[in-house]
Order: C-alpha cells, then sequence, then structure tokens
C-alpha cells in the first residue's frame, strides 16, 4: 500500500510535510528494485538545492543510483543512522529509513508531485 500523507516523484522518492519542514526518502518499490542496499550518501546540512537536483546517491549490490531532492530549500537534518545501518533504507524505506530533512523554500512546488494514486498509477504502467 502506499501511503496518502506524502507526495511521490517519478524518480520513486517521497516528501512527507512536518511544518515548514519535509522529510524525504526513498518508496518501497525503488528500495526493492534497488536490492541490498550497503551505502547512503546524502547531503550535508547547510547545503540548499532546487527541486530535482542529484543530492547524492544510494549504493546496492546491484546498482549505484542518484538520489535526487523533489523540493528546493536547506537540507536541515540527515538520518545519521543510516550511515552504520544503511539495510534501514532497505527494511522501512518509508519510516526509519528516511533520508534527510530540509526546509522548504516554495511549499507550492509540492503541487508539482505525484499524490498516492499518481504514484500508484505511475508503477503500473
Amino acid at each position: 500500500m502506499i501511503p496518502d500523507d506524502r507526495k511521490y516523484t517519478q524518480e520513486h522518492e517521497w516528501v512527507q510535510v512536518e511544518g515548514d519542514a519535509g522529510v524525504v526518502g526513498v518508496t518501497d518499490h525503488a528500495a526493492s528494485e534497488l536490492g541490498d542496499i550497503v551505502y547512503v550518501d546524502l547531503p550535508d546540512v547547510g547545503a540548499e538545492f532546487s527541486a530535482g537536483d542529484s543530492v547524492g546517491s544510494i549504493e546496492s549490490v546491484k546498482a549505484v543510483a542518484d538520489l535526487y531532492i523533489p523540493v528546493s530549500g536547506e537540507i536541515i537534518e540527515i538520518n545519521e543512522a543510516l550511515d552504520g545501518d544503511p539495510a534501514l533504507v532497505n527494511n522501512s524505506p518509508m519510516d526509519d529509513g528516511w533520508m534527510f530533512k530540509v526546509r522548504l523554500a516554495d511549499p507550492g512546488e509540492l503541487e508539482t508531485l505525484l499524490d498516492a494514486a499518481g504514484y500508484e498509477d505511475l508503477l503500473g504502467k
């Protein structure tokens, strides 16, 4: 099931709004497609990005994939637990395996992202 409390990108990231910030991670679909994740390269706290920028990477036993930011803003926190346990992304991609938090520069950008039904349609194609 795809949670309807967040927005999704066509690159399989999600963002969940908490006040003026967004928590960002990769979807269950992305985590399962990548396979066993062995390393996550996250952006630096304080760095600023525009929506769609590559901000890091996810390395699995099968491939290395870019990590994109779904909305513009400043990185305000990273999930440091991933340093010691990158498998959290596989085990709990929609919860404990979140990647980073971003202060939203333009909340209106959220409207350009997919809702749960739209993301489900994307997966069905």
